[in-house]
């Protein structure tokens, strides 16, 4: 269980233990780039605990109501996640920078400020390589962007999201605390909240898009279509495949839905042997594949027997 989400578990407890140092900090010194982090690293930690609980749930096995599973409520949770990104994680960031130019405070040692800030990056620096090194093992030759556009799984891209927003947020946090000091301006700060915010809700409003993709349903890689019709096409007793279509029920479970025109010599016996050959066949090639249906069709551009009279009659 714990290797299996070694990436969330690891962003977990980096997040957590990163969150109460930086509100040590941001109390010592008044900081709002500060404090913004602290909820930065706080949302995350939370984040992290709804996506092992989306994948708890989605792990329970279909029922009457939900015949083909749960799998697709760790898509609501994502979808969840990226909505809190953005509502706290950049809300209170750009809320605590506005109030800070507002009413700027006194400058204070900023020490705490870049002990904790190092410490952070660290931390944060080695879940990052953790969801890193997952991501890049699972996508494949894909580049990176249709990697994260076609992954089915949102547990690890949105670790890596959340990751690569840490970083760029602990890199503007520093030289906001730095730039403060050495103009003598707390609002500078302030500013670096703000731009903590806007980068928190960029990444949310990609999060939410990627989610909305799942949860609306997405068919399986085009290269898995295409090896099904194949090998379907490939088996004797099958004239033609009319369509295959394909829809995620989870991360690793695809729902596929086949029409394809059988031979009209094989009699209802032979059809369904045939039939239960080509679902055997998918199965032992694509484990993912949970659900199959074959619906025996004739071509879309087959002629209907009524009218195949009608045709010879006309032509005598």
């Amino acid at each position: 269980m714990i290797r299996e989400n070694i990436v969330l578990f690891g962003a977990l407890f980096a997040n957590l233990g990163i969150a109460v140092a930086k509100f040590v900090a941001a109390s010592f010194t008044g900081s709002s780039s500060m404090i913004s982090e602290g909820f930065h690293s706080l949302v995350d930690t939370g984040n992290q605990v709804l996506l092992l609980f989306g994948q708890h749930r989605a792990k329970r096995p279909p029922d009457v109501r939900h015949p083909f599973g749960y799998g697709r409520e760790l898509y609501f949770w994502a979808f969840v996640v990226a909505i809190l990104i953005f509502a706290l994680g950049a809300g209170i960031s750009a809320y605590e920078g506005w109030l800070h130019i507002r009413a700027p405070e006194p400058l204070k040692d900023p020490t705490w400020n870049y002990a904790v800030l190092g410490v952070a990056f660290l931390l944060e620096g080695t879940s990052w390589s953790i969801a890193l090194r997952e991501f890049a093992s699972a996508k494949g030759d894909e580049s990176w962007w249709e990697a994260i556009r076609s992954s089915k799984d949102p547990a690890t891209f949105i670790v890596l999201f959340e990751d690569s927003a840490a970083i760029a947020g602990l890199v503007i946090a520093a030289v906001g605390v730095w730039a403060s000091h050495a103009f003598g301006d707390p609002r500078i700060d302030g500013i670096a909240s703000l731009a903590i915010g806007a980068v928190l809700a960029a990444v949310a409003v990609l999060l939410a898009r990627e989610a909305k993709g799942l949860l609306i349903g997405e068919g399986a890689d085009h290269r898995v279509v295409a090896r099904v019709r194949e090998l379907v096409a490939l088996t004797p007793g099958i004239d033609a495949v009319n369509h295959v279509r394909t829809i995620h029920t989870a991360p690793d479970a695809v729902f596929v839905a086949i029409s394809a025109d059988l031979d009209d010599r094989l009699t209802m016996g032979e059809g369904e042997a045939l039939i239960e050959r080509i679902e055997a066949a998918l199965k032992a090639e694509f484990t993912e594949l949970s659900s199959i249906y074959l619906r025996p069709e004739k071509r879309a551009d087959a002629v209907p027997l009524g009218e195949m009279a009608a045709q010879r009659k006309a032509g005598g």
